[in-house]
């Protein structure tokens, strides 16, 4: 890697705000490692992308598939700068009764403990480098309600508490942080929102902005919840 280039380990870089990001990063020459759980998708993203970017297959809520990947990573790449815990799903609008007991699970094992899995398996590293930034994607819907999200709203709320406790048990020169994205235009907010999500700002033009904003991420933030501005 270049000189002030930074080792960026991205969880959902199949679509939304994971694919975006992956790709600002890789312009600014970064090396990005990222996983997806679309065959498809992890395959023409990787056709497409330069030598500094690594993509594979894996389902994060899987710890067996987590463990294998982390190795992979670790053993080719060394510890990341940064972990990015972006892989997120939502469920479809039901009052929370409503809503079918797979589909809150499916929210929980992906939100939640795919951000544990993760964590177990590449903060280790991070540690005995001394160094590396945390930055669990947490929602504006991790600090306020709405009704008919209650199974996405608890995982964020989880996120929130998460990084925070975490912060609490990191070395010094780290950070675990807690990030809210803003309101972007995704799939994922068109399923909740439907054409109302097409006001806003697309995944391209927002991870020109968010990205320089997460690598300005330091260890004097730890334990913050943050807001891409």
């Amino acid at each position: 890697m270049d000189k002030g280039s930074k080792m960026i380990v991205i969880s959902g870089v199949t679509k939304g705000l994971g694919r975006a990001l992956a790709e600002e990063y890789l312009k600014l020459g970064h090396l990005v490692i990222g996983c997806g759980r679309s065959i498809k998708h992890i395959g023409n993203f990787s056709k497409m992308s330069p030598s500094n970017a690594d993509f594979q297959v894996v389902d994060i809520s899987d710890y067996k598939q987590v463990l294998s990947w982390s190795r992979y990573v670790q053993n080719k790449f060394g510890s990341p700068d940064f972990l990015l815990n972006n892989a997120g799903v939502i469920n479809k609008n039901a009052v929370l009764w409503n809503v079918p007991e797979q589909e809150f699970s499916n929210v929980i094992d992906i939100n939640i403990k795919g951000v544990y899995n993760t964590i177990k398996q590449f903060v280790p590293s991070m540690i005995k480098n001394g160094k590396g930034i945390v930055v669990n994607f947490s929602s504006g819907w991790g600090r306020s309600t709405s009704p008919e999200v209650a199974p996405y709203c608890t995982s964020k709320w989880a996120i929130e508490g998460l990084s925070k406790s975490m912060a609490q048990e990191l070395p010094e020169g780290m950070a675990s942080v807690a990030l809210n994205p803003g309101v972007i235009d995704t799939d994922m907010l068109r399923s909740c929102w439907s054409k109302n999500a097409e006001m806003y700002e697309k995944p391209k033009s927002w991870a020109q902005r968010a990205a320089k904003y997460i690598l300005e991420i330091k260890p004097k933030d730890n334990g913050a919840s943050l807001t891409i501005p």
